[in-house]
């Protein structure tokens, strides 16, 4: 893999933090750097998964398409992630995913091969490749309870304090990586929904739009708003109506 840089920081990332200075510099000797455009394709669904991808710069889609067409985007990237890992321990027939650039964006390429043997000659990078995939295997049945026993106003609220990790409960910018339409296949529901929602939280003074950004001015609040609809509180005041209203 080429130097510059450009990849100074990558010690800095996650994928960094298993690995010993000897490991990790292996696994960069047998990765590739690769620059794509907006709507350009990384893989797709069913190719041979021969190599994993960390996002450096820009945004990715995850997205599968059902019989009739339509696409389901079923995760979104941002810099720092890696991405389609797990598929290269498991010798499927290949990844399940389509993956689609957003926006110009600068990913590294990791060899399967190199990388698996890597691990195979340390336990305890083992071990901690585990524990991440179990994390994430967590994650993904808290992500199944929230599309599906909740609603949108949750859906979406949750998205965006998502985006806010360690900001106060004040106010923060979130830069919105995706369009409102893919967003709103993300978190499974319809576009218009997601454009209603987003007004009725401006409208209550929680956030304020600003294009492409959505600036959350009461992030105690917002928090608030989801774990009342955790808690199943029963809402018969009109002004506690957005936590429940909006399907």
């Amino acid at each position: 893999m080429e130097d510059g840089t450009k990849f100074r920081n990558i010690a800095d990332l996650d994928i960094a933090d298993y690995l010993d200075k000897d490991q990790f510099a292996r696994v960069l000797n047998n990765a590739t750097s690769i620059e794509l455009e907006s709507g350009q394709t990384l893989f797709e669904q069913g190719m041979p998964a021969r190599a994993f991808f960390l996002l450096l710069e820009g945004s990715v889609k995850l997205t599968r398409l059902s019989p009739d067409g339509n696409e389901k985007v079923i995760d979104l990237i941002h810099p720092g992630q890696t991405f389609a890992e797990a598929v290269i321990f498991n010798g499927g027939p290949g990844f399940p995913v389509n993956a689609v650039v957003l926006s110009p964006s600068h990913l590294v390429s990791i060899d399967a091969a190199a990388y698996l043997d890597v691990l195979y000659d340390s336990p305890k990078a083992c071990l901690d490749i585990m524990a991440r995939i179990s994390q994430r295997l967590h994650w993904l049945v808290n992500e199944v309870d929230r599309l599906t026993l909740h609603n949108a106003t949750y859906r979406l609220v949750s998205y965006l304090l998502d985006q806010t990790a360690g900001a106060s409960d004040e106010s923060c910018d979130v830069c919105l990586s995706a369009p409102k339409h893919v967003i709103a296949s993300r978190l499974s529901i319809k576009p218009e929904t997601l454009s209603r929602t987003l007004k009725r939280l401006s409208d209550s003074g929680l956030v304020e739009i600003q294009k492409d950004h959505v600036v959350l001015k009461e992030i105690g609040a917002l928090k608030k708003l989801i774990q009342l609809e955790t808690d199943h509180f029963p809402c018969t005041d009109k002004k506690n109506t957005l936590a429940v209203e909006i399907h």
